[in-house]
């Protein structure tokens, strides 16, 4: 019985081994294989964060409502404190359907200070930082003296 138990041993590595070996074929024979995986990944992502989920929305939410008047934050950077990584565009969706002034939605910009919205609404949202003592270099929100650090620790930690 023991060799039994070895024979099975070595045929189970020796089909690891094949898959492994074939794999390794598959991605030498179509080197653009991984990058379809990967751009398969962020599609599925995508269609993700478009998806209403009140659970995450809510964490987004909360997150949103600790900017304070005079600081940004980008929606990486909430979706990010909110356990969201990568959801970026689900912040962006969300302050697109809520409504209007529900949240203060003029404190959330992309990257690098720059305001995303385009014609009346990025107007809209330049004033309105203005109005809160914002300064601007150039086109973008001068981020080393406004960026609001999301603490979520401190957000989480008052609901408890």
């Amino acid at each position: 019985m023991s060799n039994g138990g070895a024979s099975e041993s070595h045929a189970h590595s020796f089909a690891g081994m094949q898959m492994s070996i074939s794999s390794k074929s598959k991605r030498r024979l179509f080197p653009g294989l991984d990058q379809l995986s990967t751009e398969r990944a962020k599609r599925g992502l995508l269609r993700d964060a478009l998806r209403l989920n009140e659970q995450r929305d809510m964490a987004f939410r909360r997150m949103i409502l600790s900017i304070p008047p005079g600081k940004v934050s980008t929606y990486g950077a909430v979706a990010a404190a909110a356990g969201y990584p990568q959801y970026h565009r689900a912040v962006a969706r969300l302050l697109r359907t809520d409504p209007l002034d529900q949240l203060p939605w003029h404190r959330v910009v992309g990257v690098g200070g720059e305001i995303k919205l385009r014609g009346a609404a990025a107007h809209e949202q330049r004033a309105r930082l203005r109005l809160e003592g914002v300064q601007f270099s150039g086109k973008r929100v001068d981020m080393e003296k406004f960026r609001h650090l999301l603490k979520p620790w401190e957000i989480y930690g008052s609901l408890l």
